[in-house]
């Protein structure tokens, strides 16, 4: 991994390859890198679908090695969504086959001179990009589907669907899993739109005749990495809970905390929400013939995903994952699998990120376009924007557009970004995180729950102001670096609570690179990473006032609890201050 492949789309004559060395970026991967090139290379005033934005992609410092979970892609640019830095995260295969093609970075510079849509193909005798208008409006299925009858079924597709194209601002990026389906996806900040302004439909990568990548030292690389297996398969969540329900599991758990937020974060608890939990959803794809476990990508031994079977047993979506079960189900008030299944797939079709559009659909029902509860309605709003009427590039640009056009208070969106599955008014941990992350609402930034509910690495009370401050602080220089390793962020369960899991993650760093880096080495990782998105979203006009929750978290009590969001702003302005 010691080239960077910049690819202007905009030169005269056609998008033009340049093959450089990594050079200063050396020795960085993932968010570290994806983060590094937009501080440095791009104007923070940019438009963010203008050429001099840049879309980078990144795998992460283990990627493309034997390490276990090392799959996870980041995909960085100024966000089209927030109008800050931006690094969305994605597993599936992409990561690992980008890696043992040698490609620290892929680099999507300029913009193009008109409409043609390209394809981009990279194997191990080059790259070659061709015009291919074939592919327009076409969603993410199709486009793979194709790309499998051109290239054959040994890819790996990164691609947008009609939403790219569009360039709204819940565009995801998709990433095929090991069944080539685009299911996995670098889903916040409006990243689709983005590939799509740079007028690139799929890039098709083939590591047929490439090796694993090897480790400076193999015989200390494998034996880190032993201890580094048994340590996840031996904690309760990563080796028990996430296999056998997936993230689904913590439906229960936080609508048992009254965290789980309901019709547009009015309460903390979902009456009927049994009805879509981990359990009843890993029952049903069991007795539909699905899979309730299941890797995204080759090296996961979580396993924490699945197959979802419709009522004829065909296949019908990835198993939704908690985030997109709640979004398109408790927060829309909505308790019918099939349905929330059904929306799963038409978001990874049209390229939409789930978080964003079920707390879409959420803001709509408040404005009064549709009830809550109304899951036949839901689901045409959602083919709304795969159509792109008026009313459907409304609703796929965002929560925070959505609440703008339909005169709607209550719209939960932090720089613009809607929250996740977790109220910040009983989970307090997590809403520092949302408020003060650079990248706007983002539960993996900092993942609070851990400690708050699950009582992963210690237990700070969920509902007091109190160390709040510090746990997300912590996990969010922990988050910055597991980004730029490649990791999955479910690692961190294990590692919360298992120091000699936490050195074998460090030693399998170290054998791999010749390096002797310690714990304090990779805590600074984390810090620069997070100065560098702060500095550029300063120089892109974020001042603390955009380190805030809706003012709604602090005026509005939330059932069951009865409490509000009781963080100081003085304190939120502190969490950078280390």
């Amino acid at each position: 991994m010691d080239k960077i492949l910049r690819i202007d789309v905009g030169a005269e004559g056609g998008p033009k390859v340049t093959e450089v060395p990594a050079g200063e970026y050396a020795g960085l991967g993932g968010r570290a890198l994806t983060s590094m090139i937009v501080s440095k290379e791009v104007p923070p005033l940019c438009h963010p679908l203008g050429a001099d934005n840049k879309l980078v992609f990144a795998p992460g410092l283990l990627s493309g090695t034997t390490a276990a979970m090392s799959g996870r892609l980041s995909v960085g640019c100024k966000s089209p969504l927030t109008g800050g830095i931006k690094e969305s995260n994605a597993g599936g295969q992409a990561a690992q086959v980008l890696a043992r093609l040698g490609y620290a970075a892929i680099v999507l510079e300029g913009k193009p001179k008109d409409d043609t849509l390209y394809k981009i193909i990279i194997n191990k005798d080059g790259i070659s990009i061709k015009p291919d208008n074939s592919l327009k409006m076409l969603g993410n299925y199709d486009v793979v589907d194709k790309m499998k009858a051109e290239f054959g079924d040994k890819i790996t597709c990164i691609s947008i669907g009609q939403a790219g194209e569009m360039k709204l601002g819940a565009a995801s990026i998709a990433c095929t899993d090991m069944e080539l389906r685009p299911t996995r996806h670098a889903g916040r900040g409006g990243v689709g739109a983005v590939m799509g302004s740079k007028g690139v439909k799929v890039i098709v990568l083939d590591d047929s005749g490439m090796k694993m990548r090897s480790a400076k030292d193999p015989e200390a690389f494998k034996t880190a990495s032993k201890v580094w297996v048994d340590g996840l398969k031996k904690h309760p969540v990563t080796g028990e809970g996430l296999p056998a329900y997936g993230t689904n599991v913590l439906t229960n758990v936080l609508n048992e905390a009254g965290g789980y937020p309901t019709r547009n974060f009015k309460v903390g608890r979902f009456d009927t929400c049994t009805k879509i939990s981990g359990e009843t959803q890993a029952a049903l794809e069991i007795e539909r013939k699905g899979t309730a476990t299941h890797g995204c990508h080759r090296g996961c031994i979580i396993q924490c995903s699945g197959t979802y079977n419709d009522k004829n047993g065909q296949y019908l979506t990835k198993q939704p994952e908690y985030e997109t079960v709640w979004a398109h189900g408790g927060n829309c008030g909505i308790d019918d699998l099939d349905s929330i299944a059904l929306l799963d797939r038409l978001d990874d079709d049209y390229g939409l990120d789930t978080i964003e559009m079920g707390a879409t659909v959420g803001v709509a029902m408040e404005a009064g376009l549709i009830p809550f509860g109304d899951a036949e309605a839901a689901i045409n709003l959602v083919k709304e924007v795969g159509k792109g009427t008026h009313l459907g590039r409304i609703l796929g640009s965002g929560a925070g557009l959505t609440g703008k056009a339909f005169g709607v208070e209550r719209v939960p969106v932090v720089k613009n970004q809607a929250l996740p599955a977790y109220d910040p008014r009983a989970v307090m941990g997590i809403g520092v995180t949302y408020a003060t992350s650079p990248m706007g609402a983002d539960h993996t930034a900092g993942y609070a729950v851990a400690t708050n509910i699950l009582k992963v690495g210690g237990f700070v009370d969920p509902l007091s102001p109190e160390g709040q401050i510090d746990l997300s602080r912590n996990l969010q220089i922990a988050t910055a670096a597991v980004d730029s390793t490649g990791m999955c962020l479910f690692v961190a369960f294990a590692v919360l609570d298992q120091p000699e899991t936490f050195q074998a993650l460090i030693d399998m760093i170290n054998a791999f690179y010749g390096l002797k880096l310690t714990a304090d080495d990779v805590a600074a990782l984390g810090k620069s990473v997070l100065k560098n998105e702060r500095e550029f979203n300063v120089k892109a006009g974020f001042t603390s006032a955009q380190d805030r929750l809706p003012d709604f978290f602090q005026k509005e009590v939330l059932a069951p609890h009865g409490v509000t969001f009781t963080v100081k702003n003085e304190d939120l302005d502190t969490v950078f201050n280390w």
